[in-house]
């Protein structure tokens, strides 16, 4: 019976028994007038407070009503599956690692399945993981995405960091590696400042290019010869060669993306130098080292492989000074296969946010032993497999003969040379390579 019948029929009994004795308690009682006693009943206290009292017990009663009606709701739903009240994002940064081969770089292609890329197998494992939803798959700007470098096709990452809003669940890293392939690794996790920005807040990356030694023998010396030694002249001179790169300079040259006048085309290199070589499998491989602010679609191979062909003696050591300005030269492009992004850099948000005692310092210092262990188990050995089979690097150097480093000289010597007209590029931070 619903509550609008109860009330009439409670209505109903007052007027058929009479006035409320609340002495009685809730049990009404209906007594008829005694044999020769013409008086009823005096009720105790005025009509009025009796109908306030009834009325009060009524809204009690039906306040018990609605809660018992409330909870039985939350049942129903709990028991139809709806989920509970979703928890809060939060701000992270995750350091990365991965080997390049196979994908078209970093950076997703939304609507594109036929280049996969890394973040492909990224936003895939975190929507499986169950720490963003799966609409935020489809549209990255939703949980604020944004990755420190845009490595090209090929480059690999041992250091990698990307910053994203996700739902802080148990066991997140176990849970987002368990989905990823073995190449691929989620090495640490973060908390960092709501605003925070990896690629705007990244002060410096660091990258490094291995590369069989047999690049820096003489043109005359055979290209394939994996007997090749690096003698440590040999090693002075890539080193020196390499120091001109220090400093702010003009790379227009060194990248398809820019003209000579515009601003962006001007980057700071803090660092660039050579390691001592090392043997791998009976053939020996040198790293270079490079630390700048920022870099250009290509521009760090282009250095490298401009190095090789004056090391080889494809071209002049004035070649250098000349692609600083404004006539194009022929700069020649290193393969792509031993460029590997190894650290980035956040010096002023670690000096500001650090050691506020809300947030760690981005060092990654605990995780260097798994870096390390990365780049041993996948990195390298992915690089110097691809280089005995596919021979990249060997072929590349059978193309350097068809650059021709003279001709821009003669160029920029004639009397009416145009200089190029700026050219269509990229907003100056692309950091491609």
């Amino acid at each position: 019976m619903g509550l609008p019948s109860l009330r009439a029929a409670a209505w109903a009994l007052r007027r058929a028994c009479g006035p409320w004795t609340p002495r009685l308690g809730p049990r009404l009682l209906c007594l008829p007038p005694m044999a020769g006693n013409g008086d009823a009943p005096m009720p105790v206290g005025t009509k009025q407070e009796q109908d306030r009292k009834a009325r009060r017990g009524w809204q009690g009663t039906a306040r018990i009503w609605e809660e018992t009606e409330q909870q039985a709701k939350k049942l129903k739903s709990s028991e139809d599956g709806e989920q509970p009240r979703k928890l809060p994002k939060r701000k992270i940064v995750l350091l990365m690692a991965y080997s390049g081969k196979g994908y078209h770089g970093m950076q997703r292609n939304v609507g594109s399945s036929k280049f996969k890329t890394i973040e492909d197998d990224l936003v895939s494992a975190l929507v499986r993981s169950g720490c963003i939803p799966e609409n935020h798959g489809e549209d990255m700007r939703k949980m604020s995405f944004q990755r420190c470098a845009r490595t090209d096709k090929g480059v690999s990452a041992a250091g990698q960091v990307v910053s994203l809003k996700v739902w802080l669940i148990d066991d997140l890293l176990e849970k987002i590696n368990s989905h990823l392939p073995s190449h691929i690794r989620i090495l640490g996790l973060k908390r960092v400042t709501g605003g925070f920005n990896s690629k705007n807040k990244c002060d410096a990356r660091t990258y490094f290019y291995m590369l069989p030694t047999f690049a820096f023998a003489h043109k005359d010396h055979d290209a394939q010869d994996e007997t090749y030694r690096l003698r440590a002249e040999t090693l002075g001179r890539v080193n020196r060669l390499l120091a001109c790169y220090r400093g702010t300079h003009n790379f227009h040259n060194f990248t398809s993306q820019k003209g000579p006048r515009e601003p962006s085309a001007r980057r700071y290199i803090l660092d660039m130098f050579c390691e001592e070589p090392f043997v791998r499998e009976g053939m020996e491989f040198a790293v270079i080292k490079v630390k700048g602010q920022s870099f250009m679609t290509h521009q760090i191979r282009k250095m490298v492989g401009l190095v090789v062909a004056i090391v080889k003696g494809y071209a002049p050591e004035s070649v250098l000074e000349r692609c600083w300005g404004e006539a194009k030269v022929d700069v020649p492009k290193a393969p792509g296969l031993g460029l590997v992004l190894e650290r980035v850099h956040f010096e002023k948000y670690n000096q500001r946010f650090g050691h506020d005692g809300l947030h760690e310092p981005l060092d990654w210092a605990r995780e260097e032993a798994e870096v390390t262990a990365f780049k041993e188990q996948h990195i390298y050995p992915t690089i110097i497999s691809t280089e005995r089979h596919e021979r990249s690097m060997a072929q590349w150097l059978s193309t350097l003969p068809m650059h021709d480093f003279s001709a821009t000289a003669h160029a920029a010597a004639s009397p009416g040379t145009k200089v190029p007209r700026p050219l269509e590029g990229s907003d100056g931070d692309g950091d491609s390579d």
